[in-house]
């Protein structure tokens, strides 16, 4: 039998609903293009384009609230971005319990692949 492997076992760890929104979003962005591949970094899934690491997703401590964090998220555009303390990246937060705002990640993702192509 063989052994989950760390990233596979982060998701499966998550209670729902976060669980579900997790793994929706772990197949959505890996779906919007070939060249975005999966990797565990920081004990953390991280979603590379090309072995450049472009964004990941996380839990939001205090709110307890899945989210995808942007590597160069100072450089994306949407009012939904919170930048909280940090310096480059920028987080999209997301209410498990609402449906997904599919057409507006989407959007983010597309910019944040043209700053990779």
């Amino acid at each position: 039998m063989s052994q989950l492997r760390p990233i596979d076992a982060w998701y499966l760890h998550h209670d729902e609903p976060n669980r579900s929104c997790l793994q929706f979003l772990r197949e959505y962005i890996l779906a919007q293009d070939d060249h975005l591949t999966e990797a565990w970094k920081y004990g953390m899934p991280f979603f590379c384009y090309d072995k450049k690491m472009c964004c990941y997703l996380w839990v939001h401590r205090k709110l307890l609230q899945p989210y995808i964090g942007f590597v160069e998220g100072a450089s994306l555009h949407d009012p939904d971005l919170i930048q909280e303390k940090r310096a480059r990246m920028k987080i999209l937060l997301l209410n498990p319990g609402k449906d997904i705002p599919r057409k507006q990640i989407k959007g983010l993702l597309r910019q944040m692949l043209l700053l990779y192509k």
